[in-house]
């Protein structure tokens, strides 16, 4: 397909309507619309602007706007996010692009003690408008400190909102929607997701930003998953499917809040529920999904909510080692037998 630049809707548009974009695509052309429209949006990070991103999600921005609003910045985690708390307490709208969520430890003093707290402590007299986004998650052999997932870390501040878009389009609802917002939004991006395709319509109503949504129907077993895990619970249900066990699909999109809900009409109904997490088990997202779950929902469950995780150690260097330490489909497979038979 060819593509042409568009002053209207993006560096990447497609020279004619298409039905799927790249996810890297999806995420640029929201930042080209944000951009376009508000002059205090401005992006910095390592490798932003001339080499247009690690994953070229801000391809072309920097021949688009300058220096002055696509800035490459030292290898300064602490450094540059602290400065994106500064402007956004200024006026800024700024986008923080942390090359990998793994640097994002240096960032948290930042992110956890200055943006999620300031408009708390100021009793509302202090906007933080500041998006963080973090590509993640175990990718291809990149070894123990650069394959970690953080949500446990985050979900854990108040002040901070967090999303993890699965599809091209929810990329671009959510960035764009995360820009628009007066709350610190951290944007997590999966790094596996950034060249899968999907379906993408820049003129669809958007979802709400921290709204769930079910991606498959069924009435036997609930999976929630975020990220990659979408497609490994999509995979999942489409094997118990050839079973006649009708799995549904929860894509949560949102981490902190949750739509609980969304997930609680949909446990009510299927009565079982399977939490399909890439991070360990011990004191992870899914464990905080599955306790509020089971507080609202413990007299609709016909059996105890269960959890695939990942193993619980620093990530294989290992192509094979690294590849059983992460949940897949037929784990996913093998935990609904067990729960459908009690």
């Amino acid at each position: 397909m060819t593509r042409q630049h568009s002053e209207k809707t993006g560096l990447v548009a497609p020279a004619h309507a298409a039905p799927e974009l790249k996810l890297w695509e999806a995420l640029n052309i929201a930042l080209d619309k944000a951009m376009q429209q508000d002059e205090s949006v401005f992006i910095l990070g390592e490798d932003v602007g001339l080499y247009g991103g690690s994953y070229r999600v801000t391809q072309g921005l920097y021949a688009k706007y300058g220096e002055w609003r696509v800035r490459d910045t030292p290898i300064s985690e602490g450094g540059f996010t602290g400065l994106g708390v500064g402007a956004a307490l200024a006026g800024g709208r700024p986008i923080v692009e942390i090359m990998t969520v793994n640097f994002a430890l240096l960032a948290l003093d930042a992110i956890i003690n200055m943006a999620a707290k300031l408009r708390y402590m100021s009793g509302g007299q202090l906007t933080v408008p500041l998006v963080v986004r973090m590509p993640g998650g175990v990718a291809r052999q990149l070894a123990a400190q650069h394959s970690q997932r953080l949500e446990h870390t985050m979900m854990n501040v108040p002040g901070l909102r967090i999303v993890a878009p699965a599809t091209p389009q929810d990329a671009y609802w959510q960035l764009g929607q995360a820009i628009d917002e007066d709350d610190p939004v951290v944007v997590l991006e999966h790094e596996l997701l950034y060249f899968q395709s999907g379906a993408f319509d820049a003129g669809a109503e958007p979802l709400p930003m921290h709204s769930a949504a079910i991606r498959r129907d069924g009435n036997d077993v609930t999976l929630i998953a975020w990220h990659r895990m979408v497609n490994v619970a999509l995979e999942a249900a489409a094997t118990l499917g050839k079973e006649g066990i009708e799995a549904e699909v929860v894509d949560l999109r949102s981490l902190r809040p949750l739509d609980l809900p969304l997930l609680q009409a949909s446990v009510a109904k299927t009565r079982r529920a399977v939490i399909v997490e890439e991070d360990c088990k011990f004191a992870g997202a899914g464990a905080e999904i599955a306790a509020a779950l089971t507080e609202t929902c413990f007299g609709d469950l016909d059996a105890a909510i269960q959890r695939v995780a990942a193993a619980d150690v620093p990530t294989p260097y290992n192509r094979m080692l690294e590849a059983s330490s992460i949940p897949n489909a037929e784990a996913v497979v093998a935990k609904v037998h067990g729960m459908v038979k009690t």
